[in-house]
């Protein structure tokens, strides 16, 4: 098991702690990912965030076939914008905090599955569902 499946893991199980529910299954991750995208313009909307943020390196770390950077969920927060990241955390009922920190801990690794050729989906992609379906179903079974 890799690093970034510890981490995705725990970032599920610190979603489904105090929260009650399903809140921590792969479905609300999913979904907390989903929302970021939506609202960003898809996956090469959220990349264009943050390069404009000022996370151009770390955003073009994900997409590129070498190892992905971290990213604080401060530095996230601020490229993002935290009227964003309120919205998601709002959905899930957890505060701004933790989702960024989440996001902070799943973005590298699920942008980097998102574009496996090294570069954005063509068209930008705008309906990522599918792909990030894929994405987290890859990231959990560790393949």
């Amino acid at each position: 098991m890799s690093m970034l499946d510890d981490l995705l893991k725990g970032a599920i199980g610190a979603l489904g702690q105090g929260q009650g529910g399903g809140a921590g299954s792969p479905d609300a991750l999913m979904g907390m990912v989903g929302s970021l995208l939506q609202q960003q313009g898809g996956i090469a909307g959220l990349v264009g965030a943050l390069e404009k943020g000022g996370l151009a390196d770390v955003a073009q770390s994900w997409v590129g076939k070498g190892a992905n950077m971290p990213v604080s969920a401060d530095a996230l927060t601020q490229a993002l914008g935290s009227d964003s990241i309120g919205r998601i955390a709002s959905q899930l009922g957890i505060d701004s905090g933790a989702a960024s920190g989440l996001l902070s801990q799943v973005l590298p690794g699920l942008v980097d599955k998102m574009t496996p050729d090294g570069a954005l989906p063509q068209g930008g992609g705008q309906d990522a569902g599918d792909l990030l379906q894929a994405g987290l179903k890859t990231l959990l079974s560790g393949r």
